[in-house]
């Protein structure tokens, strides 16, 4: 993996390793200290700073509760869960196709009640239609050299999308107005998935915002992300999707969120926007 905050599940570990240890040392005590207040060897706190033993969330509870600082402990138990799956390259995910990558999140999809999406080039996942989906799907199997299941995958994205109609569900999105513009597929697939997205605002699920170009910016445009509840975000880079689990983490993009929202036009003024663009296919 790259070299980054994200790329190393090992990098994760030393860095809650090295908030224990803060933790400790703002305490005033030592390892014994510590070791005692816990009930366990001093090897093991060594082990825990040191990166070598991986602490159970009753460890992290433990400690924070030894050091008086239990307010702590439900980031660090988060962070040191997500140490093997926050950072997940592509490559790993989509190995065997695209299908079942599609398949494998419905579990998720469904016990999510808030959905809320933030896309900057192309169409948000769940509003997307099958040609719309199997066009995009097909570049992206072929820039990553993947089995080619493109068709199966588009029918099982456009599947798990029965959710914004199910009325189980509150789904936010916030999309660029590049978006619109930005072509995936032939006009005629363009001009489908456009006017879905006329179709989809009308759900009483549905609440569809658009960025306009011309809007003063109070948040720039970061990278596509997915909030699940206020529990989970997923972060789509180039190379790996990021997942983010860490309360004050996940309050980061709820913040952004809450300002790209800002930004945005919603009804009529959305529904110009997307006209326009349906317009400027003729």
């Amino acid at each position: 993996m790259p070299s980054s905050p994200f790329s190393s599940a090992q990098a994760v570990r030393e860095s809650v390793a090295a908030r224990l240890k803060e933790i400790r040392r703002d305490a005033n005590l030592t390892m014994q200290d510590l070791a005692d207040r816990c009930g366990w060897n001093k090897a093991k706190t060594s082990r825990i700073e040191a990166a070598k033993t991986t602490p159970s969330d009753t460890d992290i509870r433990s400690w924070c509760t030894a050091c008086d600082t239990e307010e702590q402990a439900a980031d660090l138990i988060a962070s040191s869960r997500s140490a093997d799956s926050m950072y997940v390259e592509w490559r790993r995910l989509q190995r065997t196709g695209l299908r079942r990558l599609q398949q494998a999140n419905v579990p998720l999809y469904e016990r999510t009640k808030l959905f809320r999406v933030y896309c900057s080039r192309v169409m948000p996942g769940l509003l997307q239609t099958e040609s719309y989906a199997h066009a995009l799907l097909t570049l992206i199997a072929d820039f990553r050299g993947l089995p080619n299941d493109v068709t199966e995958a588009a029918a099982a994205r456009v599947d798990r999308s029965h959710i914004i109609r199910d009325g189980l569900h509150r789904i936010v999105l916030l999309v660029e107005e590049d978006v619109l513009t930005h072509r995936i597929g032939n006009n005629s697939v363009m001009a489908d998935q456009i006017g879905h997205l006329l179709t989809s605002m009308s759900y009483p699920a549905v609440s569809l915002g658009i960025i306009p170009r011309t809007a003063p910016r109070v948040m720039w445009g970061p990278e596509t992300f997915t909030m699940f509840d206020d529990k989970r975000v997923h972060v789509e880079l180039l190379a790996a999707k990021v997942t983010v689990t860490t309360p004050t983490e996940v309050g980061v993009y709820k913040r952004a969120f809450a300002r790209l929202a800002k930004m945005a036009v919603y009804g009529p003024p959305a529904r110009t926007l997307i006209s326009r663009a349906l317009d400027a296919l003729d």
